[in-house]
């Protein structure tokens, strides 16, 4: 068992997040039991999620995405408060990491779909003195063909991705940033990458993509983001002799 406050403050400093302008709070979101014993994880804090904490009598979630997001409705009504009705009718904790959580370096979503995908990491850009940039530099182990960089993706994400088409050259240079990070196929292009990977595309991103040369991959919002919350949750439930699962609420997007 540990302390709540106690876990919280520890997984805030790790994460760093006074060192970023997020859309929404970061860490401790809706307060439940002050003991944890069981840790409950997933990408989202949709109901399902919150149900299958419920079953296995979680003490806390921990999600990439909670709630209270910038310009949102206020009003506790409907789905926002069913959800939090679950929360606080079963005295269960909140927590979640959206910016911070893409970023750190080795328990991030950026960092751990490196991991899966078995690419090694050169750098980062668009960061600041604070924060580290949200969209990482890397290789693949061996300079790759387009065709089988997309089947390689389907393999270890379970899902076959977007893919607008670059040059005929292999990929030797790859830059990433998980979940909706369409817009910053730019930065890609300017740190010299031949190829973007995110989890979303846009209507202007194809466009992009094909008139500068550039292979474009959109693997799923959900598929890329699965990887920080696990490692997270695992980092803590070592450090605080806690019981993790994660719940992977499958979702198309």
């Amino acid at each position: 068992m540990a302390r709540l406050s106690e876990l919280v403050a520890y997984a805030d400093e790790l994460l760093g997040i006074g060192n970023f302008s997020d859309y929404c709070p970061n860490g401790l979101q809706v307060q439940g039991r002050a003991e944890i014993g069981t840790l409950v994880g997933g990408v989202t804090a949709c109901q399902a999620l919150l149900d299958a904490a419920v079953e296995r009598r979680a003490d806390a979630v921990l999600v990439h995405h909670g709630y209270f997001w910038k310009g949102e409705d206020p009003r506790i009504t409907g789905m926002k408060q069913r959800r939090l009705a679950t929360l606080l009718g079963h005295g269960i904790s909140l927590i979640a990491y959206h910016l911070p959580l893409d970023a750190h370096p080795e328990l991030g979503n950026n960092a751990q779909l490196a991991r899966v995908l078995g690419l090694s990491i050169t750098g980062t850009v668009g960061g600041n003195s604070r924060a580290p940039g949200l969209v990482m530099l890397g290789e693949p182990a061996i300079p790759t063909r387009a065709d089988a960089f997309t089947a390689h993706l389907a393999d270890r994400l379970g899902r076959t991705p977007l893919h607008i088409p670059g040059t005929d050259a292999p990929i030797r240079r790859l830059a990433w940033c998980t979940g909706a990070a369409q817009s910053s196929i730019e930065l890609a292009l300017d740190a010299g990458a031949d190829a973007f990977l995110t989890g979303e595309a846009s209507e202007q991103t194809v466009h992009f993509a094909r008139e500068n040369g550039l292979h474009f991959f959109a693997a799923g919002h959900h598929a890329t983001e699965r990887y920080g919350v696990q490692a997270l949750g695992a980092h803590l439930a070592e450090q605080f002799a806690l019981n993790f699962a994660f719940a992977d609420i499958d979702n198309p997007v």
